[in-house]
């Protein structure tokens, strides 16, 4: 670990082979955009003096803004030789963030001149599958119908790498569960709706007309199962043990219910699903739900923020929609 003369000066850091980054106080201190914008123009031209031109700076001064950065980050960013200039490994891990940046940046003056022109700004929502059909199509069609103008992007994941991103700015609202978080406390939830799960199979499997169909028939069949440790996963493998029941080993496992619905349409392959999407592709014809008890439940999501974060207008106009489709539903 470098010395705090060292970490101070920083011209010294890029010796240090403890594998130890500066602190990111240090980093922030000493970062400039004009350096992140150079990082880009150095990865796309390849040489110092034509990112120089880019940058309308001098060769000098786009030498000195490179070490600055160097010495920022305690690293060597570039291989220079006589051909030109190349990024190393933790560089282009560097520029990556760098374009990042950049395009939030983009993304935010485009969202601050909409804001000051009365168009709505942008809302970004992260989701959970089950929550898609009913609950969120709904809300945004409600919510467009107020502000046709807001740009909404919606992220369709896990709950736990939503809170990531929520953490990370990059959301404004949830719809999941916080419970997955090591520091619930650092949310604040509303409860929207339970989610019971069912299982599916294509519309012309045998099993289709059966009248009642038991887990020891069902482990009897081939398997779409989402990836381990996957909460839908968990609760097949824990009905199956309550049951007594070995889990099937002719299984495919995916994370993608657009994979699985497909599969289960050209097979006689059955799956587990959350009921409001198994309903949504049976309506279709393309799935079929199959009359099996399941004793399990999915715990409840709801709608999640940052705690000690004040919403976006269009923030707090979509969480109250949520709250009134969820009484309505």
């Amino acid at each position: 670990m470098p010395s705090n003369d060292q970490i101070l000066s920083g011209d010294n850091f890029l010796e240090d082979t403890s594998h130890s980054l500066p602190p990111l106080s240090f980093i922030i201190g000493r970062l400039r955009l004009r350096q992140i914008a150079l990082l880009t123009a150095l990865d796309e031209q390849g040489s110092l003096h034509k990112a120089a031109e880019v940058m309308c700076m001098t060769q000098p001064a786009a030498t000195k803004a490179l070490h600055e950065l160097e010495t920022s980050f305690g690293i060597t960013l570039f291989d220079r030789s006589s051909r030109g200039i190349e990024a190393t490994e933790l560089g282009r891990c560097v520029i990556r963030y760098a374009r990042l940046i950049q395009s939030d940046l983009g993304n935010l003056r485009e969202e601050l001149t909409d804001i000051m022109n009365g168009q709505g700004g942008r809302l970004a929502v992260g989701t959970i599958m089950g929550a898609v059909p009913i609950l969120l199509t709904r809300a945004l069609a409600k919510l467009r119908s107020l502000q046709p103008e807001l740009s909404i992007e919606i992220f369709e994941e896990t709950s736990t790498k939503q809170l990531q991103l929520l953490d990370e700015g990059r959301l404004d609202v949830v719809i999941g569960r916080p419970t997955v978080s090591l520091q619930p406390h650092l949310y604040d939830y509303t409860v929207l709706r339970e989610e019971p799960i069912c299982i599916v199979a294509g519309s012309n499997h045998p099993l289709a007309q059966a009248r009642d169909v038991s887990l020891h028939e069902l482990g009897r069949q081939s398997w779409v199962l989402y990836t381990a440790n996957a909460p839908l996963r968990v609760l097949v493998e824990h009905e199956f043990r309550q049951a007594g029941v070995m889990l099937p080993k002719n299984v495919i496992e995916t994370s993608s219910t657009f994979v699985a619905t497909s599969l289960l349409q050209d097979s006689e392959m059955v799956a587990v699903m959350p009921l409001d999407i198994a309903h949504f592709f049976a309506a279709k014809g393309i799935l079929c739900i199959l009359p099996t008890h399941l004793k399990s439940k999915m715990e409840p999501y709801g709608v999640v923020w940052r705690k000690n974060v004040t919403l976006s207008s269009a923030g707090k106009m979509f969480v109250s929609i949520l709250g009134q489709q969820n009484a309505m539903a």
